[in-house]
């Protein structure tokens, strides 16, 4: 059974930086794609940034050259390094992982961003 375990959140102060890990039990390589997501109060939850087995990268443009999605194939293990942190980036984050055949998607339980102003 695949399992996705976040850990990292935490507050910090506007400027600050953060690491976030997420952690698989299974190879990641055996996803297509992973992702983080966020999603603050009273609002949709929103891809922040992804990696494909590739290893190819894509960034919302809200968070584009402020965090950096990285991976462990070692430890089975992807991250994102936010830096430069700002209030509105206060939100659950949840790690994401995408298998297209057959077509699943996995979640983990969500890690908490709070960024004071």
């Amino acid at each position: 059974q695949v399992q996705l375990v976040e850990s990292g959140g935490g507050l910090v102060q506007a400027g600050g930086s953060l690491k976030l890990s997420c952690a698989a039990s299974v190879p990641i390589f055996l996803f297509d794609a992973m992702g983080w997501y966020r999603q603050a109060p009273g609002k949709q939850r929103e891809l922040v940034a992804s990696i494909t087995v590739s290893g190819s990268t894509n960034y919302a443009s809200s968070v584009k050259g402020r965090f950096t999605m990285s991976r462990d194939g070692v430890k089975n293990t992807v991250y994102l390094q936010m830096s430069s942190l700002k209030p509105e980036d206060t939100a659950v984050y949840y790690c994401n992982a995408d298998q297209r055949i057959p077509a699943r998607a996995y979640w983990g339980q969500g890690t908490q961003v709070a960024v004071s102003s």
